[in-house]
């Protein structure tokens, strides 16, 4: 559930190996021996994150993150691409350039002793040294100087035996129990390697270099996510912008690149994109379409990615001109220069590769190339339809590898304002491979539209998007052979509550698979960590005394399912916390209903994709496994679904 801060929660993690292949851990003949879609698939495939340029773009680094299922682990490796050239640092991850492109910043965290060192790396040479030693550093930064940069760090209490707060929200997604959390900032000197000075503040969003000043974004908290003091720091504090609906986006030193929506009255509302020098200037909001992340050039060029039906498009603003730049598929990570652009790009038929522009878009990588060639995924058919109030509604699908009358799983996306479209889809892809069809629908509420559509759930969730997913099916059924005995139905976040009220709501489907779902909006707003404000907005005010946390909860409508359902949750999910999960479980068994619980002992919200290795090949098999039984009409067994042998064939 909740979009917000999650499209741009990016995953980040000795000495440089510069002479090491960077295809030498990839089992290269093991990837291309395999060549059908298996649940191990997805450990095959690289994954490419946080690009980073050079002022002069003469430099190009990015993560390169591969599954290491013996291990459990994630291996990253940072890539510098430099004139045709590739050199490597391996266990390392935030890549960042110093001004002069010289020198670069890097991370190397242990999870287990959760620390992270900060290494920087001479270039020419490519030798390294470790400047920084810290439990958690949220961000890193070049001063113009290349010498000096600031560090930011988190601080908790940490105590062995206990958590303390007095503010709000307690625990965060990803983050666990936020224990009294602080913020410091410090401006080190990577020369002298020294703290010059340090300074500390609560709920800091991020921090940049305004000059020889700092600049950062300090969450509101009556207003969390929503409004921001923006702060300058030189030597003592100074308020910039006070109460602001903006947080800061980027900078070049002279002008302030936010990201937000002027008189913002609700979260759902779009975030746009504007420039402070003094005062604020709209650059994308007149364009009606959602910013989802900025960046600004040292030449005061504007660049935006934003969404826009089913993909995430690049856009240029520069003199009051808007210049699409890219828009044929899902753009997740972009650094920007003077002289060339870089960007991270997937489609839905290829997985994430580097792309540049400069004057025209080239693809630099190709990484994943000649696995995908060989698995031919298949691609997603786009159709709209007419819902049943006439509104048009976007939707893909994808047609299985088997001919004839098949099955159909329907996929609910997270959110609300979460979006289908042109991204790869790798469960979807691996069901399809089976022998389903797979619907994607972006019901009203979902992101990638005019914001009227995306507010339209406000105080009716599970309302009018259940009949367009519904309107959905019933439009797919006309184009294509569809077994209507065999539908199925899965989402998570809010796709698990989707699931979660459709199986109360029809009686159409074979089973259904809900994922760290919301099935009692009444807890979730009290116990989620952005529930006293997100679930209020979507729901209503008074929570307590409004019929909305009732009537719109699928739990008060058990007596109504006659469909199989898997629950699927992890424990350390803060945002749609386990109890949302296990109270509609425990009831549907006492009324002897057909329900099973995999409960994972560890992994946040976003586990199915961010989770370890081992623990996500097991969804996968459990995932398979709980479709082709209940869809046979057969026995659902967890020691075969973990197993896996028996999920072997396509």
């Amino acid at each position: 559930m909740c979009r917000i801060l999650e499209l741009r929660n990016c995953e980040i993690t000795g000495a440089p190996n510069v002479a090491k292949p960077i295809f030498k851990s990839l089992d290269i003949m093991q990837v291309l021996v395999r060549s059908v879609w298996h649940e191990d698939t997805f450990a095959k495939f690289v994954y490419l994150q946080d690009v980073n340029i050079t002022e002069d773009g003469s430099r190009i680094a990015y993560v390169l993150r591969k599954v290491n299922i013996k291990e459990n682990k994630y291996e990253s490796t940072i890539v510098i691409e430099e004139h045709e050239h590739r050199k490597y640092v391996d266990d390392a991850s935030m890549p960042r350039f110093s001004k002069d492109g010289k020198k670069m910043l890097y991370l190397r965290t242990d999870e287990d002793k959760k620390r992270s060192d900060l290494y920087i790396l001479e270039l020419d040479t490519m030798t390294s040294k470790r400047l920084v030693e810290a439990k958690n550093i949220k961000g890193i930064a070049w001063h113009n100087d290349s010498r000096k940069i600031l560090v930011l760090i988190s601080k908790k209490l940490d105590d062995e035996d206990l958590y303390y707060d007095s503010s709000l929200p307690v625990w965060f997604n990803g983050e666990g129990f936020r224990d009294n959390e602080k913020f410091v900032v410090q401006v080190y000197d990577t020369e002298a390697r020294t703290v010059l000075e340090e300074f500390e503040d609560e709920r800091i969003e991020n921090a940049f270099w305004y000059g020889d000043s700092i600049i950062y974004s300090r969450r509101i908290l009556d207003k969390l996510f929503m409004y921001y003091d923006i702060v300058k720091w030189h030597g003592k504090k100074e308020l910039v912008l006070e109460n602001a609906p903006y947080a800061i986006e980027d900078t070049n030193g002279a002008e302030i690149l936010l990201i937000g929506k002027r008189g913002r009255k609700r979260l759902t509302e779009h975030s746009y994109l504007y420039l402070y020098d003094g005062e604020i200037r709209a650059i994308t909001e007149k364009y009606g379409h959602e910013s989802m992340a900025g960046k600004l050039s040292s030449d005061g060029v504007v660049y935006s990615l934003t969404l826009q039906a089913g993909r995430v498009v690049l856009e240029k603003y520069e003199n009051g001109a808007r210049k699409v730049i890219s828009n044929d598929g899902y753009i997740y990570s972009l650094a920007v220069s003077p002289a060339k652009l870089a960007f991270l790009k997937m489609c839905d038929v290829e997985l994430g590769e580097l792309y540049v522009y400069d004057g025209k878009v080239k693809k630099c990588t190709s990484y994943n190339d000649e696995i995908l060639k060989s698995l031919k995924p298949r691609k997603h058919v786009h159709f709209s339809y007419k819902s049943f109030d006439g509104k048009k509604i976007d939707a893909w699908y994808i047609k299985p590898k088997k001919r004839g009358k098949r099955p159909l799983l329907v996929f609910v996306h997270g959110g609300p304002k979460g979006m289908y479209g042109l991204y790869f889809h790798y469960t979807a892809q691996l069901m399809a491979s089976r022998g389903y069809y797979v619907l994607f629908v972006n019901p009203r509420g979902s992101g990638g539209y005019d914001e009227d559509f995306a507010m339209e759930v406000i105080g009716s969730t599970g309302v009018g998007d259940y009949k367009d997913i519904m309107h959905g099916i019933a439009a797919l059924k006309e184009r294509e052979n569809i077994d209507e005995s065999k539908i199925g139905i899965t989402g998570i976040s809010y796709g698990g509550y989707m699931t979660n009220w459709a199986i109360t709501q029809s009686n159409m489907f074979r089973a259904a698979i809900s994922e760290q779902g919301i099935s009692y909006w009444l807890t979730s707003y009290a116990f989620s960590d952005v529930g006293l404000w997100y679930d209020k907005e979507l729901l209503g005010e008074e929570p307590l005394f409004n019929e909305n946390y009732r009537k719109l909860s699928p739990l008060y409508y058990v007596d109504n399912v006659t469909t199989p359902v898997l629950f699927i949750h992890s424990l350390e999910d803060y945002r749609c916390p386990l109890d949302q999960s296990l109270m509609f479980y425990n009831l549907l068994k006492s009324k002897n209903k057909e329900a099973h619980i995999v409960i994972f002992k560890e992994g946040e919200h976003g586990h199915s994709v961010r989770g370890k290795p081992r623990a996500r090949l097991k969804r996968y098999r459990i995932f398979v496994e709980f479709f082709e039984k209940k869809m046979s009409g057969k026995e659902f067994n967890i020691e075969s679904a973990l197993n896996g042998e028996k999920n072997a064939r396509v």
